[in-house]
């Protein structure tokens, strides 16, 4: 309690309780720096990963819509379409997540990609066909194996799913533009 400025300390009150009071609070920043930690890592991972991804496909858009066509998913028109606007869109969304701009908005459509990314690969896999993900560009045909590079493909969107979700319950993270434009300062 404060009385006239001084503090005091009621009586049924003894050090070991201040003492616990402290530890917690020092536990609960410490976990608070390190979950920060956790989503600058993946807001910055998912980045980095959607502006490679598009900017490799952006340098052949042509050979984006035929690695699209591969997976026979869409006819063959649209795949062109498609393959040559998603290059854009991961870069898009690259941008907003590496500089901090609409987090939890770059977040979904980084979601929402990687599940469709997922289920295609799942569908091509299901239907017992044999060809490159085309994922950081140069999809093709492939001999053989497949099936591991499947695995893997999938795994990893999941993995990056995840940095997303992450992302969309929590998107305040450090050395973001969110937070100038959400909670100006006087």
């Amino acid at each position: 309690m404060s009385r006239g400025g001084q503090d005091t300390v009621d009586a049924g009150t003894t050090d070991a309780d201040a003492a616990d009071v402290t530890t917690t609070a020092d536990t609960g920043a410490t976990a608070g720096y390190g979950a920060g930690a956790v989503r600058l890592a993946a807001r910055l991972l998912l980045a980095a990963v959607l502006a490679y991804a598009g900017l490799v496909k952006i340098g052949d858009l042509t050979e984006a819509g035929r690695t699209v066509a591969l997976y026979r998913i869409v006819p063959d028109d649209s795949a062109q379409l498609v393959g040559g606007v998603l290059p854009f869109v991961e870069v898009a969304l690259a941008l907003l997540l590496a500089a901090g701009l609409a987090t939890r908005t770059a977040a979904v459509g980084a979601a929402v990609l990687l599940v469709a990314y997922a289920a295609a690969i799942a569908s091509v896999w299901a239907r017992g066909m044999s060809i490159d993900c085309g994922c950081f560009g140069g999809g093709g045909t492939l001999s053989g194996g497949a099936a591991r590079g499947y695995a893997l493909d999938i795994a990893r969107d999941l993995l990056l799913l995840g940095a997303a979700a992450l992302l969309i319950r929590n998107p305040r993270t450090r050395y973001a533009l969110d937070s100038w434009v959400l909670d100006p300062k006087e």
